[in-house]
């Protein structure tokens, strides 16, 4: 059976401003459920970029991990290079990012700063929070045709820059987010990456990794908006916390923030567009405990709303590409 024909088998809500929603019945075995419409729901995604299961009933952790497993072609990834701690559940199972919950996480598409990444992400929700708190989802394609020709021509030639400067303060310490407390090995694992290091006098750590930030997708080649330069630029930090981090670090010393790829500040306006269009093609639905979503990472991106109350939201990075698998606009040469 064909995955667009094992997709006609699954009956999907589409509702405009919503993600495509399929109601399930697992009679309890949430796991074979999902094994055995892998193939339906990978082409569900395949079709329309996510998908939200509900009605799976997910209990805990270790069932959340074996329906992950259930859905992967090449497995789960471990994370490399986070920006913030996660809470390791099992091996390739993670809490959502800890960031605080009065604050947006705008749109963006899991490790695009990384030379290998995701292909699908997989949400599972535990606990709902009392109000707020969806996981938002975005077309990359739209997104990008929505956008000024002429910021999008900038961006593929230059492409993008992420600046970090890892310190025990704020975020990911280095030793978090490459997984070792060996200098040698961080070192190497920069020159194999294409990012640039220098080791500060404080133990600290500074990083800078040029990226693309149009790729075309690896199945169906369509050209995707796929970066995280709103996200992780100084100018969707709290304003009031982006003065105090300025003030204690300097304006160069910043956790994390993105620029042209040529070295070239942005500014504002510019994230605060990248920001505008994103919503303006967002689809969100609350979550419900026992939830399960599938999204597409590089032709969906993804974002979380602010929240208040308990939120428990476990996430799963499957399936790897690769870069340069993705057709990128500019060449990222590794030593």
């Amino acid at each position: 059976m064909s995955s667009s024909s094992a997709a006609s088998l699954l009956d999907v809500d589409l509702q405009p401003g919503k993600p495509p929603m399929l109601r399930a019945d697992p009679s309890g075995d949430a796991p074979r459920w999902a094994g055995e419409r892998r193939d339906a729901l990978r082409a569900l995604v395949a079709e329309y970029g996510s998908v939200l299961v509900r009605g799976l009933g997910l209990r805990d952790a270790a069932e959340v991990a074996a329906v992950f497993q259930r859905l992967t072609t090449t497995g789960l990834m471990a994370e490399r290079e986070a920006f913030a701690p996660r809470q390791v559940y099992s091996e390739g199972v993670y809490s959502s990012t800890k960031w605080p919950a009065n604050q947006q996480m705008c749109m963006h598409h899991e490790l695009s700063y990384t030379l290998e990444f995701p292909s699908v992400m997989l949400f599972a929700c535990l606990g709902a929070a009392t109000s707020g708190g969806a996981t938002g989802v975005a077309d990359s394609p739209t997104v990008l045709e929505a956008l000024p020709r002429e910021l999008v021509d900038r961006f593929e030639r230059e492409g993008w820059l992420l600046v970090r400067n890892y310190n025990d303060d704020i975020g990911a310490s280095w030793a978090e987010a490459f997984g070792t407390e060996d200098r040698g090995a961080v070192e190497s694992y920069c020159r194999a990456n294409a990012i640039e290091f220098e080791w500060q006098p404080d133990g600290g750590l500074r990083t800078r990794q040029r990226r693309s930030a149009v790729v075309h997708h690896p199945v169906t080649g369509r050209r995707c908006w796929f970066n995280q330069i709103a996200f992780l630029s100084e100018w969707t930090i709290d304003p009031e916390v982006r003065e105090f981090l300025v003030d204690m670090y300097g304006a160069d010393g910043l956790p994390f923030t993105t620029r042209f790829g040529n070295g070239e500040p942005m500014t504002p306006d510019v994230v605060d567009l990248l920001n505008e269009v994103n919503e303006a093609h967002t689809m969100r639905e609350p979550w419900q405990a026992g939830d399960l979503m599938l999204v597409d990472n590089i032709r969906t991106a993804h974002s979380r709303e602010p929240y208040e109350g308990p939120r428990e939201v476990l996430v799963g990075m499957a399936d790897a590409v690769r870069l340069v698998d993705c057709s990128p606009t500019i060449d990222v040469s590794t030593s």
